[in-house]
């Protein structure tokens, strides 16, 4: 994606596919997020994320409308129906185990239990566990749709200057696929980011609301640091730079795969927010150097790096 304009600077961004407004949630989950799902049964940890600006429609791709006159699936039913629809075809003995919480002001709050206050430990072998946290088993997509909608109910949300009820924390759900001894086979995240605008674009500017946007701020340059930090297999990761990156720790390392989304508005009163989103997901999209060997894909993609780089070159000048 490149954006250019003969009075502002060329910006070009990298990114694995693009979509339009027109582009429909069933479109969006057969091209990107089915493949994780399907990986899923082979016992790959999947993490899939919504980013960007409130009101860009990130709640809108994970959860869709329910309301009968315009219902319109999410990423959560669309995921949901092909989980139950594999296990009943294939006659897998996989248990379907369901647990939903959310991190607001770097703390986390259990969205199935009361918002209880729950707490990320590490043990000994620096595995990360969350103390208190429940799960409910589902056996069936409604079953499943009802749980998230009660946890969706509790969530954090407040008034920003886009949305009359933005998300004010990271919701997070997690579904676990467990073999009839317990021992999980493999687990699937889905996480909707806090909406990514500054403290001055919200309308209540009390001392709270600046609180939650420096703690969202802080989780989101902790978690493009850490993806980044994987990418290119640096030896340290930042895992502990925010509650969020700790508690997935486990679906960055060993075998995962990861799907950012990254959701713009198209209006110009947003141009400066999509442009922030673009340059954010293009962070996180590093791609790597060096592999051509291994992977004959990684030619094309150091050929784009490069463009990405000359690029970035003629905008200093």
């Amino acid at each position: 994606m490149c954006i250019r304009d003969r009075y502002m600077e060329e910006h070009l961004f990298v990114f694995d596919q693009v979509f339009d407004e027109n582009v429909s949630n069933e479109q969006l989950y057969i091209e990107s997020v089915q493949p994780l799902v399907e990986a899923a049964f082979t016992g790959i940890k999947v993490t899939c994320f919504a980013y960007g600006q409130t009101g860009s429609g990130k709640t809108f791709t994970m959860m869709g409308t329910q309301k009968e006159e315009s219902f319109v699936p999410g990423m959560f039913l669309l995921a949901a129906s092909d989980i139950f629809q594999k296990i009943r075809m294939n006659g897998w003995g996989l248990g379907i185990w369901v647990s939903f919480y959310e991190i607001y002001c770097g703390k986390l709050f259990d969205l199935l239990n009361g918002r209880k206050t729950l707490f990320a430990r590490e043990d000994g072998k620096q595995n990360v566990w969350i103390v208190g946290l429940s799960e409910k088993t589902v056996t069936s997509v409604d079953e499943l749709m009802s749980v998230i909608a009660f946890g969706m109910g509790v969530r954090t949300t407040g008034v920003t200057g886009a949305n009359m009820d933005s998300s004010r924390s990271h919701a997070i759900l997690q579904i676990a696929f467990k073999e009839p001894d317990g021992k999980v086979f493999s687990k699937l995240s889905f996480i909707d980011l806090a909406g990514s605008e500054r403290g001055a674009d919200t309308i209540d500017q009390n001392k709270q609301t600046r609180i939650d946007g420096a703690e969202i701020n802080k989780s989101l340059l902790a978690l493009k640091e850490c993806i980044r930090a994987l990418d290119q297999d640096k030896r340290h990761t930042p895992f502990r730079g925010s509650k969020l990156t700790l508690v997935l720790k486990d679906s960055f390392t060993g075998n995962c795969k990861t799907l950012m989304i990254a959701n713009v508005s198209p209006t110009q009163s947003c141009c400066e927010h999509t442009l922030n989103t673009l340059r954010y997901a293009d962070r996180v999209k590093e791609l790597k150097r060096g592999h051509s060997a291994h992977n004959p894909g990684d030619e094309l993609a150091n050929a784009l790096m490069l463009a990405r780089q000359n690029c970035k070159r003629r905008t200093q000048h």
